[in-house]
């Protein structure tokens, strides 16, 4: 099958691209090896701000009184339903790009695609043509040597997102966008939170002025906050309790919580895909490109 452009990767930035080239007249393609839209539609931006809307609404519950509401019984997360809801709008999203890419005459290509030479796309041993290829594999939680995620009780993102129960304690490493928003979330609804930041303030790459109010909210949710704190390791006990070892502004210590969140960056999804056969530069973990966004190899955009 020939194609004017083969799209992998179907998060925001794949099925946007291939929506507005079909909009141009173009026959278009979107590869995708999970769920379509990405990440962010399923695993990420979404689901995460449907699970803190919930948090939003139990806190206001919580405050009714403040708003001259007043709420008899006593008012609880039922983390299992949040949970649920949160799965049910992630799945709405993803139906819906679904719709896009109907609407819009797309095919979708079902399976891991790689480069296969100029113009040529491999789909699970499948091989398709196009004038012009848009890489767009997205990203996976950063995994550390020192803190080996398991899935179970040291979690990535994706975990947080599906927690069988509301644990009594969480450790968050890393207070990056993705590591506030789940201690924001799970502190809201009753958990003990430690969050733990290797740089001199929460949310490193945020103005100052943001980063020091982001921290007062969080204390007033009773949440810690240890800045300029590396951890060190991180083990499972056979109690099944995770024991952090950090050094930081007290000296070494050991903290202890039910769950630690890896939540220390992301890392671009470029293994694999057919960059080195088609001599595609990569700089540190990133496919360099120009200004048109074409990558060394011609008509292969990323």
């Amino acid at each position: 099958m020939k194609y004017d452009i083969i799209v992998i990767g179907s998060g925001p930035g794949g099925y946007v691209a291939a929506i507005r080239a079909s909009q141009l007249g173009k026959k278009v393609a979107i590869v995708e090896k999970a769920e379509l839209g990405g990440v962010c539609l399923n695993w990420g931006c979404i689901p995460t701000k449907a699970l803190l809307k919930s948090a939003q609404v139990f806190t206001y519950c919580k405050n009714a009184a403040h708003y001259g509401v007043a709420i008899e019984g006593e008012v609880k997360p039922d983390f299992e339903k949040i949970v649920a809801r949160s799965r049910t709008v992630a799945d709405t999203m993803s139906k819906g790009v679904a719709f896009l890419m109907k609407k819009n005459n797309i095919d979708i290509l079902t399976g891991f695609g790689r480069l296969a030479g100029e113009g040529r796309v491999d789909v699970e041993g499948t091989l398709y043509e196009a004038d012009a290829i848009i890489l767009a594999t997205g990203a996976r939680p950063r995994q550390m040597p020192f803190m080996p995620v398991d899935g179970q009780h040291i979690i990535s993102s994706k975990e947080a997102l599906t927690l069988p129960h509301l644990p009594q304690s969480m450790i968050v490493v890393g207070s990056g966008a993705i590591g506030s928003e789940f201690a924001c979330l799970y502190a809201s609804l009753g958990v003990k939170v430690t969050v733990v930041e290797y740089m001199p303030q929460m949310m490193p790459l945020e103005d100052e002025e943001v980063a020091k109010t982001m921290e007062r909210s969080f204390r007033k949710m009773r949440a810690t906050v240890l800045t300029s704190t590396n951890v060190k390791s991180v083990t499972v006990g056979e109690d099944g309790m995770c024991n952090v070892e950090i050094e930081g502004k007290k000296g070494a210590e050991t903290l202890t919580a039910e769950i630690v969140l890896s939540a220390v960056g992301i890392k671009s999804n470029i293994e694999g895909i057919g960059l080195e056969e088609m001599g595609i530069e990569v700089d540190r973990d990133k496919i360099k490109v120009d200004e048109h966004y074409q990558t060394s190899a011609k008509g292969v955009y990323a």
